[in-house]
């Protein structure tokens, strides 16, 4: 517990308004995206650089943990208190500060919406191509601590491959700025990458410089529907093999596809099996070409159904049964969850039937969502957190997915981070070595270990 005199130093760095700490307050932020419930000491909430400077410099004095928080979206429990503490939101620091369209870049403070900055960095004819799923709710502070994805992956990448620069205030108090606006920077060690994906166990970003690339002038946005999920997934190794680059390829099977049917959020035939849906973007001429070979090679592999788009409204038509999803299969259990085991696109049939295999063998209900471009796998388990005994099974089913996974040349996370939730899988893919270099490295920023304690490491 932290003493009432430590709490009243707190607040008056930042105000009696933005250090909460009423039951109501602490529940609130006991959860995130990952659901099991870790109630912090306090909240406070920043509005500036200098403040947290301050924040840093009294926890690093009295070891109290700080836990960085942005919109709480991820799926990892990468922002709750697992060894208590103060959680520092950043909803205060959601400003755009700068869009610079001759350096095709934008600086934003960590708390600005993802959905926020592509919006306005559109206005310029350009655009910010990470879109995680969370995008209209999640922040580009927790997307760089986590180097989310999202479906534009396939062709774009991930946050690391957009970000420039960040003001960074170290668990000291200290402040130190890597990286720049510059395209190229190759000046010593590459402190921007590192902060990327850290979790939080690192420092805390205050500013983040973001490269943005040129809006594509045409897209293609296709559907197509297979009575086999296995044609399904070899299609996408056959559009990934062909040399064609989709902007999005995304995969529904049967499982989700029915649960969005009852739900309400699209039709499909009952023959539907698995569905991909498969977006190009670029020039117009060159967008027409590849929308014709990739429905080509949809019907070639066996798909029963081909949809393409001719116009915006009929392309976000398309989309409603994606962006439907979660929130569809959230209505059939209590709770899900959500994993993104990560395979070489060519591997991609061959994880999904371990999957269904798993599915079958520790009788829990699994649906699969996937980034399939990429081979990024969002299989999703419908349970009950309550029911401990379902509960050992989906854990079982899990430890064999990632053992598959690594063992297919993949990984144990493409996107959503490690956090807490896959923590106990870190030595399939990492030697002892490996993962003692990761907690030398915390160690030199953070000696204390009071920058979110209890995660990854």
């Amino acid at each position: 517990m932290i003493s009432t005199s430590l709490m009243d130093e707190f607040r008056s760095i930042v105000g009696n308004e933005w250090f909460l700490d009423t039951p109501e307050d602490l529940a609130t932020y006991s959860y995130d995206g990952f659901l099991p419930e870790f109630r912090p000491d306090a909240v406070i909430v920043p509005g500036k650089t200098d403040e947290i400077s301050k924040i840093m410099g009294v926890a690093n004095r009295e070891r109290v943990n700080i836990i960085p928080r942005g919109a709480g979206t991820n799926i990892s429990g990468t922002s709750v208190a697992r060894k208590g503490g103060v959680i520092m939101a950043f909803h205060r620091m959601n400003k755009i500060l700068e869009i610079d369209p001759e350096n095709m870049c934008a600086v934003v403070q960590p708390g600005v919406v993802n959905a926020d900055l592509q919006k306005e960095v559109a206005r310029y004819g350009l655009m910010y191509p990470p879109d995680p799923a969370s995008m209209y709710v999640s922040t580009i502070g927790g997307n760089v601590a986590l180097n989310a994805g999202g479906p534009r992956g396939v062709k774009y990448g991930a946050t690391k491959d957009y970000l420039l620069g960040l003001k960074v205030v170290l668990p000291s108090g200290d402040l130190i700025k890597t990286g720049g606006k510059t395209f190229k920077n190759v000046s010593g060690y590459d402190l921007t990458r590192l902060m990327c994906g850290s979790e939080g166990t690192l420092g805390i970003f205050t500013e983040i410089t973001v490269r943005l690339v040129p809006l594509p002038p045409a897209k293609a946005t296709l559907q197509a529907i297979y009575s086999d999920l296995d044609d399904a997934a070899k299609t996408v190794s056959a559009i990934i093999g062909s040399g064609i680059v989709p902007t999005t390829l995304e995969l529904i099977d049967r499982v989700v596809l029915d649960v969005i049917r009852d739900y309400g959020g699209a039709e499909f035939s009952r023959k539907a099996e698995a569905l991909l849906l498969i977006e190009v973007d670029g020039e117009e001429v060159s967008v027409l070409t590849q929308g014709e070979r990739i429905e080509k090679f949809c019907r070639e592999k066996g798909a029963i159904e081909v949809q393409r788009a001719t116009s915006p409204d009929e392309a976000e038509k398309l989309w409603q049964a994606r962006r439907s999803a979660f929130g569809a299969v959230a209505s059939v259990r209590p709770s899900c969850v959500v994993e993104d085991a990560t395979v070489p696109v060519k591997r991609l049939p061959d994880i999904i039937r371990k999957i269904l295999e798993l599915s079958d063998k520790y009788r829990v209900q699994i649906g699969i969502l996937a980034h399939a471009g990429d081979g990024n796998l969002h299989p999703i388990f419908m349970t009950d957190l309550r029911d401990k005994e379902e509960m050992a099974r989906i854990d079982k089913a899990m430890e064999e997915m990632y053992e598959a996974a690594i063992s297919m040349g993949g990984t144990l996370s493409g996107e959503h981070g490690i956090g807490i939730a896959k923590d106990r899988f870190m030595p399939m893919e990492f030697t002892g070595t490996a993962i003692e270099l990761m907690r030398r490295i915390k160690r030199v920023f953070d000696p204390n270990n009071i920058l979110n304690p209890g995660s990854f490491l």
